[in-house]
Order: C-alpha cells, then structure tokens, then sequence
C-alpha cells in the first residue's frame, strides 16, 4: 500500500486488458509499519501505542508514540497528496480519527483510576479501535487519490466509526454494499471491519483477511485476489536464491493450510474456509510482476504429475518432551492433560510425535511459556522425565507427493549436508514430509531439499502454469 503508483498502475488498472475498472472491489491494509505502531511489532514485539496503554502506566508513552505517529501519517500523506486542498483534507481525515481515538482513551484511563472499572476489561475494544485507524486512512487516501485521477471510487468504513449499530461482520458487510453500484463503482473498503463479536478477538492481526474473504463470499465473487510484494514461490528466495526460486503457479487450499501451520500464511485458515467452501479461487499476485499470472489456490486441485511445490519452514521452535514408563497404555490421558496445559499457557503447536512412552509437542512460543507448562505437568506426574530444546522445522509440501522413494530422497539430501535429523513425519495423506532439525541447520536444510526436490525439474516461470 505505501508504493501508490504501483497499487495504481499494476493492480488497479492492471495489464492492459485484463479486465474492465469496474465490478472489482478492493480491500486494503494499513500503510506498511503503521499497524506496528499502533499496536506492537509483529516479529520483534516492540511495543506499539496499545501496549504501551495496555501496560496500565500513568505516564505519557503512549501519547507520545501516537504524536509520533501522527506525524507518520502527515508524512505519508504529503507524499501521496501534491495539491494542497486534498492534502488539507487527507489531514482533517486523520486527525479527526486520531484525537477521537486520544479522547477515548483518555477518558477511559480516568474512569479506570477508580476502583468499580477495570482497564482490562475494555482493552479489547482498545486495541480494535487502535487497528481501525491504520485501515480507516489507507482506505481514505487511495479513494480519494483514484477521485482525483478520474476513478469513481468510493470509500467503503467498516470500522463503525461514530455508528452505534452493533453487527455481526456480515449483517456490517451487507448493510456497507447495499446502495453499491459494482457496475460503476469501484468501492474501496477497509480491511478492518468493526462486528459484535470482535473481529481481533478471533483472528489478531488476520483480521484483514477475513473481512476480504467474507466480502468475497457474501458478494460471490469470480475470484478472490491478494497481492502482495513477491510471488508465492517453492522456497524463500532470500534463502535459496532469486535465479532457483520458481512461482508455484497452482495448488490447493490444503498446501495454504500447510504453510498456515508453519506460519508462513498465504491467507488464514479461517479465512480460507469460506473461500474453499463456495468454490472461489483465491489468487496469490505479485505487485511489482503484474504481467505474471501468480498462484491460484482451488479446493479441487492436484498436482497431474506429483511432485513437491514448496520447501517451507519455521525456526521459533521448542521441542517439549514428556517421558513416562508409565504412560503405555494411558497415552490418551497423558495427552488430554498435557493438551489442556498448552492450551491454558497459550502455546502453538506446530507439530507433535508420539510413541509407548513419550509425547514430544514441537511448539512455537518462548522459554518462559514452555517452563510454565513445564510446572504444571510437573505437579501433575512427579515422576515424569521432561526434556525441552530449541529446534527448527523444516517441510516439504505439495498436492500430491505420492512419489515412490521421495522420502529416502530428502533424507539423502540432509544427509549429504551433514544435517542430523532429530525427528520426522509424514503422513498417510502425502501433502507433506516434515523434518525436525538443529535451529542452526535450517538455512542449509531449505537450501538442500529445495535443490533435490525442486530444482532438479527445472520448473520454468511456475511449477505449474495458473
């Protein structure tokens, strides 16, 4: 969203031809670093305005952080807007949000310093009306930049700004679209959507995505498209090469699946779901290659010949082990009890193995969480022998991977580089192989699986052409 130019010529009007301006709706995202800013980094966890004011400290932090970013959103706008009227008005826009925003949380600050309300209450209405604003501005500037150059595109507010109709995020999208001419309107909506329910409380920061793919469903749209700024390709390119790198091209919602699992989501999964359930083909494009046809993902596809379309991975692993002689026989009730302490402690599982007398649970999360789990099962059998370790994961993925000796292969593969397998799975179904390694192996794993089990085809511009 920050390269307007891009966002207008690659996307917007697109590959001459393509298809008509109109009967298109778009969903955007926040300029790229604002929803950072406004809640918390999304890697590194730096804390943003709403964990600053979560932290429920007196002082003026969080105040500051949103002076700072308003002068962010000022800098943005004067590089999007030369005329001086439009600009005035894309800094009303967003000042008007900003000292709303300022206000309330103001006001709620004081009310909380008494001793009948509790800030933690309301906090998740806090950090959804912190997120609406970072949508709420992108959404503004690029209809307002499309008026200007001649779109007749319309500003579509999910966030319920200043509504007092509380909705579910469908009854909000229906009640948005319902005087929308798609045939001579391009409607230019905000991917935060304000629900009943809160949408945040349910998908964090995906929420995005499930407003595009309710509105896709709700609409029944041909197709539904993300862009992004690269291709979604069968290894990351950074770490396998741009020149060995190949657009997968095709595939199906279980690969999406997959690469949610590993935390490298092509669309949430939830959000995936009622794309897949209506039969909408969601399409993965690079902005930047608008001539390039990108990855469709459908529920129906398999690969005609089987192979591997993507080698993906995740480092921020912890392999939490259980050891019990007395587990055989009761491992149903060793993982009820070990599942309910994830659960509690808010850990993700990524992948798990399980044999007579041990349970080992690949979880991503940090030492801390993994201790508390730890303690408690602790309590729970006294006699139980834990072992934790950090490790990374590492997966071949495909539609179809029936492929005779493909596992021996990969193994080789690692084998050949020196890397020690730690643990492995793969399942009946053959969409993936996964291979539990030391943190330190992974670059030198992707690279190795990658190269024995895709570049050796020599796939061309996609492993399957979309």
């Amino acid at each position: 969203m920050s390269d307007y130019r891009a966002v207008r010529d690659n996307i917007i009007f697109g590959p001459a031809g393509e298809r008509d301006l109109y009967q298109r709706i778009f969903v955007v995202s926040a300029y790229g670093g604002v929803t950072n800013d406004l809640l918390e980094h999304k890697k590194s966890g730096r804390p943003g305005i709403y964990a600053l004011y979560a932290s429920g400290k007196i002082g003026d932090e969080w105040r500051e952080a949103m002076t700072q970013l308003q002068g962010k959103l000022h800098d943005i706008n004067r590089q999007l807007f030369t005329e001086e009227n439009q600009l005035a008005l894309a800094d009303e826009f967003i000042n008007t949000r900003i000292e709303a925003a300022v206000k309330c949380l103001t006001d709620l600050q004081s009310l909380c310093r008494h001793g009948h309300f509790s800030l933690t209450q309301h906090l998740h209405t806090v950090r959804e009306m912190l997120a609406s604003i970072g949508e709420a501005h992108s959404a503004w500037n690029t209809a307002a930049l499309l008026k200007a150059g001649g779109v007749n595109a319309r500003f579509v507010d999910l966030s319920g700004w200043q509504c007092d109709m509380d909705a579910s995020l469908d009854d909000r999208i229906m009640r948005a679209f319902e005087d929308i001419d798609l045939s001579r309107q391009l409607p230019i909506v905000t991917g935060y959507a304000h629900t009943n329910s809160g949408l945040m409380a349910s998908f964090n920061r995906g929420y995005s995505e499930m407003t595009f793919s309710r509105i896709a469903v709700l609409t029944r749209a041909r197709e539904a498209v993300i862009h992004k700024e690269f291709h979604l390709s069968s290894a990351d390119p950074l770490v396998v090469g741009e020149d060995c790198a190949v657009p997968i091209g095709r595939t199906n919602y279980d690969v999406a699946d997959q690469l949610a699992n590993l935390g490298m989501e092509a669309i949430h999964p939830k959000a995936a779901k009622g794309l897949r359930q209506n039969a909408i083909p969601l399409r993965i494009k690079n902005t930047f290659e608008p001539e390039h046809a990108g990855t469709v993902f459908t529920h129906d596809y398999v690969s005609d010949t089987p192979c591997v379309e993507i080698i993906a991975g995740r480092k921020d692993v912890y392999a939490f082990e259980l050891f019990d002689q007395d587990m055989v026989g009761q491992i149903d009730n060793y993982d009820r009890d070990i599942l309910a302490m994830v659960r509690r402690f808010k850990a993700e599982i990524v992948a798990k193995d399980i044999n007579a007398n041990t349970i080992t649970h690949y979880l991503a999360t940090n030492l801390k969480t993994i201790k508390r789990i730890k303690n408690a099962l602790e309590e729970i059998y006294p006699d139980a022998e834990f072992n934790q370790r950090k490790a990374a994961i590492v997966s071949a993925i495909g539609s179809d991977m029936h492929v005779p000796g493909i596992l021996a292969k990969a193994v080789t593969a690692l084998a050949e580089r020196n890397i020690n397998v730690l643990a492995m799975h793969q399942s009946m179904r053959q969409v993936d192989m996964q291979f539990i390694i030391d943190e330190n192996d992974y670059q030198f794993a992707i690279k190795s699986l990658h190269s024995a089990l895709v570049e050796v085809h020599e796939h061309g511009r996609a492993i399957c052409a979309a």
